[in-house]
């Protein structure tokens, strides 16, 4: 299996400066490899990206918050996540895991108290929970005050749409809901329920928008889908860097690009702090 390439060693200094509170609300730490161990039917195997690189790209941009995101390579152990979470310390970081529906109340006790606030359903990748799993899983994170969290694709919207709407938990939607910047490659109908999903509060959606371009790099295409998805529920948009960029093959993203599409996405300063710092901040617990 062939190793991905590493994220960029120098990033960019953005033109944006990101506001007090900013927060990656999507990225990944991996490795060391010599300590955690990978799942044996991932899709892909990426190369150690350290909470020491992590901080370097974090510091140009201005990030002062994180949420660590279980990759799915390492299935439902999230030793590395939990771990990562420590090191950065809970006053700026949260996690995503990964947990199988056969958790005990214990585990996910002990989840909870290293950071983790929800979990994670990725069936566009080797490794990932059972989505069959979804409410099973909701019903046993209710009392944490958790949410869930999918990466899927379009095709599988029409299922499982109808089952988030009668989840006892909120749920996160990333990487735009998997919608294409090309809005002629989305289902209306699958477009109408997400939009119905934040108006009802019941779902939020991540603005990690260049896995949605068609046109590539410099992701210009994605401005559209982007624009919508703010205007339509500023108030449950949050942004995230994706980083470090696994399964990519071509150019691979700078994440001072990445911020600065916000300046074409949203170009109020307010709605933007609040897609930056203010949301995330509710949605994991910064506030508390």
């Amino acid at each position: 299996m062939n190793l991905c390439q590493p994220p960029r060693a120098v990033t960019r200094r953005p033109t944006l400066i990101a506001p007090a509170g900013t927060c990656d609300s999507h990225c990944h730490i991996i490795g060391p490899a010599t300590r955690y161990p990978v799942s044996p039917n991932r899709s892909f195997t990426a190369p150690d990206a350290l909470v020491d690189d992590y901080l370097r790209m974090a510091g140009t941009l201005g990030i002062e918050r994180m949420i660590i995101v279980q990759p799915s390579f390492y299935g439902a152990d999230n030793c590395c996540t939990v771990d990562a979470i420590a090191a950065l310390g809970q006053h700026r970081a949260r996690g995503v895991a990964m947990v199988e529906p056969t958790i005990s109340e214990n585990a996910l006790a002990a989840l909870d108290a290293g950071g983790i606030r929800a979990a994670r359903f990725i069936t566009t990748a080797g490794g990932g929970a059972s989505i069959a799993d979804l409410e099973t899983v909701a019903r046993k994170i209710k009392p944490f005050g958790w949410h869930v969290e999918l990466y899927v694709p379009p095709a599988s919207w029409p299922e499982i749409l109808p089952v988030l709407d009668r989840l006892p938990v909120p749920a996160v939607l990333d990487h735009m809901a998997a919608l294409s910047a090309d809005p002629a490659r989305n289902d209306p109908a699958v477009v109408k329920a997400i939009l119905r999903l934040l108006d009802a509060e019941k779902a939020w959606v991540k603005l990690c928008g260049y896995r949605a371009s068609v046109a590539g790099h410099p992701y210009a295409d994605v401005v559209g889908l982007a624009k919508s998805l703010i205007a339509h529920a500023p108030s449950r948009c949050v942004w995230g860097t994706d980083w470090p960029h696994t399964n990519i093959t071509g150019h691979m993203p700078d994440d001072g690009d990445l911020l600065d599409l916000m300046l074409d996405w949203e170009p109020g300063e307010a709605v933007r702090k609040a897609i930056l710092a203010d949301n995330p901040a509710r949605l994991y617990g910064f506030e508390d």
